[in-house]
């Protein structure tokens, strides 16, 4: 594939920030998702509100909320994003001892924001992580997913399960 055929890299193959000053102000949404799988000693201890470190999830809420409002400054090549709003939900799942995490993120702008949806639940899932480390240390992160999108010239997308 031509280098010039990627969005991100110029006609001389040097990196460059997307010029999206000709787009159009949309209504842009996206919804991503991971898990974070525990051992179930791990998984009753957050459960019952248990782990040494504090609240693990009200912790792990503002990760991700912070997390989705700093994407530009993780993420090289992204527009900082005026959010409007960001939610973080956290599923237990007993049966499977894990933990789903979801997120949305909105935003009236020239650009997505599914990066910033995709960096809240890593950012949540790894304080998680952080905080459940002195418990169980083989903790993985799965999954990390964009689910549905909305706004832009491209529309919806909604992921096929």
């Amino acid at each position: 594939q031509a280098m010039n055929d990627f969005t991100h890299f110029d006609e001389e193959g040097r990196a460059h920030m997307v010029n999206v000053g000709s787009k159009s102000v949309t209504q842009r949404s996206a919804t991503a998702r991971c898990t974070v799988p525990l051992n179930a000693q791990t998984f009753k201890t957050v459960h019952q509100g248990r782990v040494q470190k504090g609240d693990v999830f009200a912790v792990a809420q503002i990760a991700g909320i912070m997390a989705a409002k700093r994407t530009f400054a993780l993420i090289p090549l992204c527009h900082p994003v005026a959010i409007t709003g960001t939610d973080l939900s956290f599923s237990l799942d007993a049966e499977h001892n894990r933990i789903e995490i979801e997120a949305t993120v909105s935003a009236n702008g020239l650009t997505g924001v599914e990066m910033e949806a995709l960096t809240a639940v890593s950012a949540a899932a790894l304080t998680i992580y952080d905080m459940c480390k002195a418990l169980q240390k083989d903790m993985t992160i799965e999954n990390i997913c964009l689910l549905r999108k909305t706004g832009g010239k491209n529309g919806v997308y909604q992921r096929a399960e």
